[in-house]
């Protein structure tokens, strides 16, 4: 796949809204704006919003807010295709009048009975071309009472053929391909009929998309060859399976890519993340948003199909939040504080998210984590005091807490060099003494390093709760 001398490049994402941005579309958005980035071209946006159900205003804000939190800017759009129903009816009308298309009275069940009739034969299923008019060919009457719809008068002789740039060489036999119906009986054009015309109009170059999307492309290139327009250089990259092999699909976790945004993933890792499903640049694995523009070459597009994995994603998504600083995290962090309950301004947020981060693969992971300074303290249940807090824990928390208050400063390597020297004093390994000070200061077993925590809690807060469980 390469930009031609003769044609600016010019790519598109024309998502259906369906009410969320898929992973899938994502990822073809995705390549099909480092193309354009790539050779300095143009990258459309194009809302295919034909479908009255189910394109509603929430539903395409939903592809825009994706488009956005990946920070996939267009050139060009959001166009929508329900703004440009005049300009298809005035195609239609044109190739009416030239005899490139031309209308059809055959019922729904006549086309069915049509289909059935190839079956039995072990022919392919297909409308028979009964109102195709043809040279000699006598027409039937038109019936008064049904609306016709309007086929396209596809060639039936040779093949079509392209360079497919994911794929290779691909070809149809045109007797393969019946005469697809471009206009319904109210005369709203059809999908396949509406992305000619847009391709047309706009000028696309390139056209990256899934590979379910093959059996239309003989189609769209001879509708685009009869209307004297040169087709696009098309691009099938083959779909997203889940861990299990199958079609990815909401069993097998979020697809919607807002829904990651709402999990604590940062674009930045879901780009490097989606990059990477179906594409490769040597053994690099971790990569920026502008190396993978550099490095954009869709010769290096596979033709497997790419199989989704968490895990993977989660340690991509842990090596993006430890490149940001404490300050940014903090910052990302907050609100998802306080969507817990807590109160960021209770700690020192920057010094809690450089604790944190090392232990921690989301934004939600590091929200949990902070609750520890900024939540509510919730102390310990019965069952776990029982299980640590015996008499010998009791014995050397009483050490801490005296020794604690004699302390000069509040600090991380003050309160370490105590918790040493008791354990020194007493003979005793280190998870004696810090296993017994997490559970009464925090109420867990387990957290991050203990004079890390301490430090972070305060000097009032930790003696408070010392002497708390102490009595």
């Amino acid at each position: 796949m390469t930009a031609t001398a003769s044609r600016p490049v010019r790519t598109r994402f024309a998502p259906s809204p369906t009410g969320y941005l898929h992973l899938g579309g994502a990822r073809t958005a995705l390549f099909s704006w480092a193309f354009a980035r790539h050779y300095g071209g143009s990258f459309v946006l194009r809302i295919e919003d034909t479908d009255l159900e189910r394109s509603t205003p929430e539903a395409v804000q939903a592809i825009l807010d994706g488009m956005q939190w990946l920070d996939l800017s267009a050139d060009e759009g959001p166009y929508y295709q329900m703004q440009r129903m005049s300009r298809y009816r005035e195609v239609i009308a044109d190739m009416l009048a030239k005899g490139t298309a031309y209308y059809c009275y055959s019922t729904p069940a006549e086309v069915e009975a049509m289909r059935e009739k190839a079956r039995a034969i072990g022919a392919k299923p297909r409308y028979d071309g009964t109102w195709r008019p043809e040279p000699g060919k006598t027409l039937p009457p038109v019936p008064d009472s049904i609306q016709p719809v309007v086929r396209f008068r596809s060639p039936q002789i040779g093949v079509t053929a392209w360079d497919d740039l994911v794929k290779g060489p691909i070809s149809f036999d045109n007797q393969e391909l019946d005469d697809l119906v471009i206009a319904r009986p109210d005369g709203t054009p059809t999908y396949n009929f509406c992305v000619v015309v847009d391709d047309w109009d706009m000028q696309i170059s390139h056209v990256i998309r899934g590979d379910d999307h093959v059996n239309n492309t003989p189609r769209q290139i001879n509708i685009l060859r009869a209307l004297g327009a040169e087709p696009p250089c098309y691009g099938h990259v083959p779909m997203i399976l889940g861990p299990d092999g199958e079609k990815l699909s909401k069993r097998h976790g979020a697809v919607s890519v807002m829904e990651y945004d709402r999990l604590g993933y940062l674009p930045e890792a879901m780009i490097n993340y989606l990059a990477r499903l179906g594409w490769s640049h040597g053994n690099d694995e971790l990569f920026t948003r502008e190396q993978f523009v550099s490095w954009f070459d869709p010769a290096h597009l596979s033709r497997s199909a790419a199989q989704w994995d968490p895990k993977k994603l989660n340690w991509v998504n842990a090596h993006a939040l430890r490149q940001l600083s404490p300050q940014d995290l903090a910052e990302r962090v907050a609100p998802r504080i306080q969507r817990r309950g807590g109160s960021p301004g209770n700690a020192d947020l920057v010094a809690v998210m450089e604790l944190l981060r090392e232990r921690s693969e989301t934004l939600e992971d590091l929200a949990e984590g902070a609750l520890l300074f900024c939540g509510p303290y919730t102390p310990a249940d019965t069952a776990l005091r029982t299980e640590v807090l015996d008499e010998t824990a009791l014995g050397l928390l009483r050490q801490f807490h005296t020794q604690a208050q004699a302390l000069p400063g509040w600090t991380e390597a003050g309160l370490d060099n105590l918790i040493k020297s008791i354990l020194k004093t007493e003979g005793v390994k280190m998870p004696k003494l810090a296993i017994p000070l997490r559970v009464a200061v925090t109420g867990q077993k387990h957290t991050p390093s203990i004079s890390a925590v301490l430090s972070l809690l305060g000097r009032n807060a930790v003696l408070q709760r010392l002497a708390d469980t102490l009595a």
